[in-house]
């Protein structure tokens, strides 16, 4: 089952229902935690709270040839949700 965050379906398509709101679950983390939650739209895996208390997406990153895993890039909130 896809899950869509409030801020995705805002952006994207306003009559959809989210599935759950990221501002929400970032205002219950403290500073160097986070909860994994995915959100297909923007495609992040986890919502974080940097060591600063600033909030973070885990995007993960493919894997470049040669490789066999992909990693996980913490972004900030903000270059996501514009």
């Amino acid at each position: 089952m896809a899950n869509f965050s409030k801020q995705w379906c805002d952006i994207n398509d306003p009559l959809m229902p989210a599935d759950f709101d990221i501002l929400e679950i970032a205002d219950t983390l403290q500073p160097d935690t986070y909860t994994p939650e995915i959100c297909e739209g923007f495609g992040f895996i986890a919502i974080g709270r940097s060591i600063d208390n600033e909030i973070m997406l885990a995007m993960p990153v493919p894997p470049k040839e040669g490789d066999t895993e992909e990693y996980i890039q913490w972004v900030p909130y903000n270059d996501i949700i514009k």
